[in-house]
């Protein structure tokens, strides 16, 4: 699939605050003061928030990789946040980026597109996890069954996966759109502040110390799903491809079921020596032009 770029333009304020991109920013902003409310008057609450709401690899997936454990830390991480600071520039950046987003798909499948880069963030956090990838950033001296250990029990947070999903998708969309970033004294267009934060999590992911580069390849998992999203589903999203799918396998398993009925009756017909009223030839060859893009129907008995 492919997108044609959109005009360049000049951004100097916010875009609407509106639909799913405002739910999400009032819902993750709850849920972060509400944790801080607990963490004053039921700390224990909160840390069993904390436990079984962050994704932790270990978790997700435990024994043998069919054993699904705590599905839910795909989605629930992303509700969860570390820092004020860390709720705010995540939900100033889907404000920024995911309204005109939203506005030109429609909710449906801006909220599909959004929580796709969430899910595909954490299935790149488990994969790290599993592969091992973090022990390049532990300390030598830590024995390797702890590495591995601590990789997979490390506990992951945030909605900056999804929002790099909607970064990727904000740059092929709208690549020379303007935006003026204070204190910077000029304009900068959207292809090279979304080319510098992929830059900014690849450098962490591939140098930063102490495990924390798994939270980064997090942050790169969910553009790479977002750029998959763009690249190769249809442009109506995944729900509109599974129904699609869904209803061509159907109308194929019944176009196979009345070509058998149609042979079955010919061999009947022409056992008791009579001429078939059906011309199966001619069913079959309209069969093809149908797939081949004829407008007309089928033939039907």
């Amino acid at each position: 699939m492919q997108y044609r770029n959109r005009t360049s333009t000049m951004s100097l304020g916010f875009p609407p605050f509106r639909g799913t991109v405002k739910w999400l920013i009032i819902g993750n902003i709850a849920i972060y003061f509400v944790m801080l409310l607990l963490g004053g008057i039921a700390p224990g609450i909160r840390d069993g928030i904390e436990f079984y709401g962050s994704l932790v690899p270990l978790m997700v997936l435990h024994g043998p990789v069919w054993q699904l454990g705590r599905l839910w830390q795909l989605v629930s991480y992303a509700f969860l946040h570390a820092s004020i600071m860390h709720v705010l520039w995540n939900m100033l950046g889907i404000w920024m980026f995911g309204s005109t987003l939203e506005m030109d798909w429609g909710r449906k499948k801006f909220t599909e597109y959004y929580f796709w880069c969430v899910v595909g963030a954490a299935i790149t956090t488990i994969a790290v996890g599993y592969a091992g990838l973090g022990l390049y950033y532990a300390a030598p001296s830590i024995p390797l069954f702890r590495l591995f250990a601590s990789v997979l029990q490390t506990s992951t947070v945030g909605a900056s996966g999804g929002l790099f999903g909607l970064l990727i998708a904000y740059g092929i969309l709208y690549p020379n759109r303007e935006f003026f970033i204070f204190p910077l004294p000029f304009m900068i267009k959207a292809k090279y502040i979304v080319t510098a934060w992929i830059l900014i999590a690849a450098a962490g992911a591939l140098g930063e110390g102490g495990g924390g580069g798994v939270a980064h390849f997090a942050h790169l998992g969910g553009a790479l799903f977002g750029w998959l999203y763009l690249r190769f589903l249809p442009r109506r999203g995944l729900e509109f491809a599974a129904s699609e799918n869904y209803y061509g396998l159907r109308n194929r398993y019944y176009r196979w079921k009345r070509r058998r009925a149609a042979r079955k009756f010919e061999v009947y017909m022409r056992k008791q020596g009579n001429t078939p009223p059906i011309d199966i030839s001619k069913f079959e060859e309209q069969e093809r032009s149908k797939r081949d893009g004829d407008p007309r129907g089928p033939w039907v008995n």
